[in-house]
Parts: structure tokens; sequence; C-alpha cells
């Protein structure tokens, strides 16, 4: 029998991958395609004054060299969804609103020509001094009208009053820094034109949006483009959104006539597709003696560029999580001569690390277990929709299994109580949670023909995840078909359309399309087969026919069979259905955190030696991919708490560690015991996508703060401005 919906199948597209067989955008080969490498800005405020591109012209191999002064004009694009840069396009003007914005694009025979002829681009400014402090513009810092999930200043209840009849208060603050996405995989892009017909072959978690977003900057029509992304490697949010680089380079392929290949370097990566900005959080927070919370006040201020001022980093945790009466939540906005941010993996943790924290340092000011505290103000309805019950919602069995699995119970909750000699050893908990969905789904189109076999074509992605797999899954269980016999086809703006592979949105997205196209066949199939008059089926009630492993048989008489394959044929032509989008419901993932650490007193060296998470994501669809999902959260929370960190010269404006030798990421001396779990029960306000619910940035949202409060447990000493360092540790003695 073929593996069914929530098994830990293997990825299907393994075998291609490791055998090189997956072609990533970067690996595509075009014949006489030219190769272009990017001059970026050395100046961060400023305007150029004069550019020589003289003796790169002049350098071997080179074709063609692109500034402002000879750049084909590009329109702004106005798609609603498609780029959050609208304001500014590159190399259409001679303003500098950041270090890195490109100024030049060379085009050459081959990248290392390209590369070369860049080096000798000249260019003169003249500059201002740049704000690129977030601590120091703290005062510009204003309220933008709309984020990316709705208003930035919402009031539920009187916090004013609830925070009057509090008992005990917390009045803390946070920092995090700018973070980079750093996917494997760098961006690319190759633009072929076949006279008026544009082909992008893309880095992108989001193929329609960039077919939107190129025709509407080209001005051709969107039938005209077709974008291509078979494989990613890694998107973490970086792809989402339309970049210049992706314009500029399908811009250029068209005047010169030739198609054009770009691949960003590292380095160029840091200012060209975006980042988790930089941000300050102040969170007040009431309670009364026996932990009730009375009020919530969380203000937390983000970098922005000069050019827009979009958030990516939502509060959503702090309005939903808890059933607090008397709530605040405002996003403010400084607006920095830094490249623009962008959605990043996980984006409520900012957020939730504030608040997790901050609930930590409530604790134990009131005396009380930090799981106890949470089960105290348990919201059993959605707190931020008048109380309108969740589809379900089983956190509290989160709560229960992974205190058990930690061994919670035999925590000692004093600070500095626990030791392995003279190693600190600190426990830390914190409650995880995502919201995915609330948005249009996705169309699918699936073709059985005589072979036996179905093609299912979603123009989806699959950014790392698994979506190869998992749909291939649900549309094997939809079908009756065994996985083998089902070829899941994405990556191609010519199949059915579907939104951006982002916000935990694809699993009951094109999952709920996938499920709708794949039943709707089926029961084509079984029509098919009872109308037949040479089918051993042939009268047989429709509803009484079973299709399972590619055969059809009666469920009172299994001996009466058919195959798929033998239905198909003698139907003479391929069976074929379609799905058109439904509405994804909004969906809320969540999960309790609980971690381990041990720290050197005398080097302030912090080990991670145990993470655990117990989660409630609907149905599971696949227990391998699905932990794999959990396990990269709680790899990135290490990275997030303790080492990730983008440095700025704030005298320059300049990013100074573009790259994997200055910006720590956890590697696998970093990450020790994961033990994941999960509730695994359908939700039933999703049963289009089989009961699933969106996850896969649900776990880093609790993960950091449990980690960060394992680090106080251990040491005593709250480190409130992340990445917690050595030196932060060892400050005035704090861990001896």
């Amino acid at each position: 029998m073929s593996p069914t919906v929530g098994s830990p199948l293997a990825r299907v597209d393994g075998r291609a991958k490791v055998t090189g067989a997956a072609t990533y955008t970067a690996d595509t080969e075009i014949r006489g395609a030219l190769h272009g490498f990017l001059v970026l800005s050395t100046v961060a405020n400023g305007r150029i004054t004069g550019i020589d591109v003289r003796d790169a012209e002049r350098s071997p191999g080179v074709v063609a060299v692109f500034t402002h002064q000879n750049m084909p004009e590009l329109a702004v694009p106005t798609a609603q969804g498609t780029a959050y840069w609208k304001r500014v396009v590159p190399l259409q003007n001679a303003d500098i609103h950041h270090s890195g914005q490109p100024v030049a694009y060379v085009v050459a025979e081959n990248l290392d020509q390209a590369q070369h002829a860049a080096s000798l681009v000249r260019v003169s400014y003249d500059t201002r001094p740049p704000q690129a402090s977030l601590a120091d513009a703290m005062d510009e810092a204003y309220v933008p009208q709309a984020g990316l999930k709705g208003p930035n200043d919402i009031t539920r209840g009187d916090p004013a009053a609830g925070m009057a009849q509090a008992d005990v208060r917390v009045d803390v603050s946070y920092t995090t820094p700018m973070h980079h996405h750093n996917a494997l995989e760098p961006s690319a892009t190759t633009a072929v034109w076949d006279s008026e017909k544009l082909t992008v072959y893309e880095t992108a978690q989001g193929i329609n949006a960039t077919k939107a977003t190129v025709a509407d900057a080209l001005r051709v029509p969107p039938a005209n483009v077709r974008v291509l992304s078979r494989f990613l490697g890694g998107g973490f949010g970086a792809k989402g959104p339309v970049w210049p680089h992706t314009l500029i380079t399908a811009a250029i392929a068209r005047e010169l006539r030739r198609p054009v290949k770009l691949v960003l370097s590292r380095a160029h990566a840091y200012t060209s597709h975006g980042h988790r900005p930089e941000t300050h959080q102040r969170l007040r927070i009431g309670a009364k003696r026996d932990g009730t919370l009375t009020a919530i006040e969380h203000v937390t201020t983000s970098q922005v560029s000069r050019t827009e001022d979009l958030l990516f980093n939502t509060s959503e945790p702090t309005r939903m999580l808890y059933a607090c009466p008397n709530v605040q939540v405002t996003q403010r906005a400084v607006k920095l001569h830094l490249p623009a941010p962008s959605m990043m993996r996980s984006p409520e943790v900012v957020a939730s690390h504030g608040l997790e924290t901050a609930l930590d340092e409530l604790s134990y000011e009131l005396g009380m277990d930090p799981v106890e505290l949470r089960l105290r103000n348990y919201a059993s309805d959605n707190p931020d929709d008048d109380g309108t019950p969740f589809g379900s919602k089983h956190l509290k069995e989160c709560y229960r299994r992974g205190a058990d699995t930690f061994g919670w119970h035999k925590r000692d909750p004093r600070p500095r109580s626990m030791r392995d000699g003279d190693t600190l050893i600190g426990w830390g908990m914190a409650t995880a949670a995502h919201t995915a969905g609330g948005r249009p789904g996705a169309d699918a189109r699936v073709v059985i023909s005589a072979s036996g076999k179905a093609a299912v074509q979603v123009a989806t992605h699959d950014i790392g995840t698994g979506t190869y797999t998992v749909m291939s899954q649900v549309a094997a269980e939809s079908l009756g078909l065994e996985v083998d016999d089902v070829d899941f086809e994405l990556g191609d703006t010519a199949y059915p359309f579907a939104f951006v592979s982002a916000a935990s949105a694809t699993v009951p997205g094109v999952g709920a399309a996938v499920n709708r196209a794949c039943t709707t066949a089926r029961r084509a199939l079984i029509g098919i087969a009872v109308a037949d008059t040479r089918s051993p089926l042939h009268a047989v009630p429709a509803d009484r026919v079973t299709v399972e492993d590619g055969a059809l048989y009666d469920s009172d008489r299994p001996t009466r069979r058919d195959t798929v394959r033998a239905v198909v044929t003698r139907h003479g032509e391929p069976v074929e259905a379609t799905a058109d989008p439904v509405f994804i419901p909004p969906g809320y993932s969540t999960g309790a955190c609980f971690a381990e650490v041990r720290i050197n007193p005398w080097l302030g060296q912090v080990r991670v030696t145990r993470t655990h998470g117990y989660f409630d994501a609907g149905r599971v669809l696949n227990h391998r991919t699905l932990r794999s999902q959990a396990v990269g959260g709680a790899v990135w929370a290490v990275g997030f708490t303790l080492s990730e960190h983008t440095m700025v010269d704030q005298r320059l404006g300049r990013i100074v560690n573009p790259n994997l030798s200055g910006y720590l990421v956890p590697v696998n001396a970093d990450v020790a015991e994961i033990r994941m779990g999960f509730v695994d029960k359908p939700d039933p306000a999703n049963l289009d996508a089989l009961g699933a619910r969106g996850f896969g940035e649900t776990p880093m949202t609790g993960m950091t703060a449990a980690i960060g409060n394992a680090v106080y447990h251990a040491t005593g000493r709250r480190v409130r401005d992340l990445p917690i360092t050595r030196d932060k540790i060892l400050e005035e003695g704090g861990a001896r």
C-alpha cells in the first residue's frame, strides 16, 4: 500500500538533489547568455556626481556597462503585493539612499570578465552624513499608516485602567539587531527574450508576483511573461518580494537582445533583498498577585529605509496569545539610510521574544512557575477577534506533553541553583504561536493519463520545506494512487495560479486546491467506470466504489475490480479536473518550547544542550518534513539568540560583516539534542486541506525566548539586548 498522508515519506525530489539532477536557477544554462555583475554604492547618503566606465568598457569580454545615464527606463511597479520598495527603482537617477545600492551593471561574455570590469568602474559622489543608528533616532519614530497585516496601533479595552488595577508590574525594554537570511542558494535571475515574449528563470518564492511586477515595470502584457523556479535553495522571505535586480536584468536583456544572467554574490545579498530590521521594544505588563494579566502595553520600533516604511515584524502574539482584557500594541518606524527591510522567517519572533521574556520576568516577580503563569491566562477563544473561537487549539496539551518530555518538574526555579560541577545549568520555556492563512488559496489542475499516472500542476514553490513530497502525498491519497504514480509539478507560471510561498500558507492553500482537484478527478474516474459497459464495475452505485493504490473496486464485493489505467485507456482520453481557489481560513498554530543551556561561568560560553518542543499544527501531512521544519526553527533560534548580528558602521552606514565568516549562523557543533512532538489533530476549519494548518514558522517564535530565559535561570543575569554574547554574560561578573 502506498504511504498515506501523515507518514514520514522521504522527499520525492531527494535523489535529484543529491545527484545534482535538480536544476537551480543559477545552474540554468542558456546558449549565448551574457553575465551581469553589480557595482554598488560605497556611500549611504548622497548623489552621484560622476561615473567613469571607460576602463570597464575597454576590458576584455565586456558588452556593455549600464548606469543611471543609459539604463532603459523602468516604471515603478504598482501591482499590489508584488514589491515592497515601490518608491525607488535603482539606476534610474543619481540619488543614493543607502550603501550597497546598485550604481552600475556590467555585462560581459562570462562572469570573471564582468566581475573584473566592475572593479574598474569609478564613481564620485556628493555625500552627506547618513543616519544609520536606531538608538540615536528614536525621537524621530512615527506610526506608519498600515502594516503588513493591518493597522500599526491597536487598543483593546482600557490599558491605563488595567495597569492601575495591577498588583505587580514589569516595565522592560529589549533590542534585537539587524539579521540577514543567508539562504544557501544565492539570488539569481536569467532573462531570455524571444521577440516580445520574456522567460525569467528566477530564485522566487512568488513566481506569479514576479510575473506581475516584471510586466508592470517593463510595460509588457503579463501574458508575455513566463517565470520559472523549479527548485529553491532556501528563501526564508528574502525571495518573496520582487527586487530591483530582477527588473534591471530583464530590461538589460531586452536592450541587448541577448539572454543575461545575474547571480548575486554573498556580499551583494546583504543589501539587495532585504533583512530583518533592528528593533527596540518596550513592554509594560500588569498582573494580579495570582498571575491574572490586567494589561499589556507593547511598543515596537523598527528600522526602515528612507524610501519606504512597510513593517514586517507583527505583534500578533501580544494581541492573540493570552486572555488579557486590556492591550495596546503599537508598531513604529524610524527612517534610516539603510536598505529596505523585508519579510524574514517567523516575523512574529521579535514581538514574541519580547513578550515571552517579559512574562518570564513577571513569573519571577510573582514567584510563579512560568508554565503555570501562561495557563492562568490561557485564551480558549481569539481575544483579538471579539472572542471568536479558534478553528482548533490544543496548546494546553502542548504545555503538558512538552513539560513531561523535557522533565520540567525537576527544575529548581531559583536562578543559579542548578549546576554540573562549575558549569551553570539553566532551563527556560516559552510559548510559540504563528498565524497563517486568511487569504485566497490556489488553483490546481490534475491530468490522469492512460498510463494510470497523474500529473498535478500548481504554480507554487518548494522552498526547501517539502512541497513536492507533501503535495504528492495529498494527491495520491485523494486520487487513490501510489505516490510513485503522481508527478507533482510546480515552479512555472504556465501552471494554475498560487500565491507567494510565505507565512506558512502553502500547505493550507495549495494543499486544499490539490485535494479538491484530485477529489473531483477521482469522482470522474468512478463515473466513467460505472458508466462503461466494458468495466467490471458497470452499473455499481458510485458511492460503493473505492479507489486505492491505482485500483477501483466495489466495497461490497471487493473482487469486482478495475484499474485506473484500464478505465482511462478505454475512455480514450485523459481524465482532467481543476480546482478554483477558495478562501484559506485564518489558522493559528501554537506550541510549547523548552530549552536547556550550560554556561561556563569563567568564559561566558553558552551551550544550548537541549531544545524540546511540542506543537499543535493541525493534522500532520508528513511527520518527516514537519519535524524538519521544527528542527530548522530550533537551530535558527540558537543563532537568533546567541550569535547572529549584522553590524553596521554607523558613521558610514555600511554593513561591515556581509559574509558567513563575520555573520555567525549556527553550525553542527552548536546544536545538540533536539526533540519535537506534535498533537496531530485535524483543524476542522481547514478540512479542504485535510485538517492541516500552516506551521513552518511557528517553532522559532517560542524557542528564542526559551533559550534567553534559560540563560537567566542559569546566571541570574537578564540579557535584554540580543545576541547574548560572552561579553554580556561576563559583564560586571554576571556569570561568576
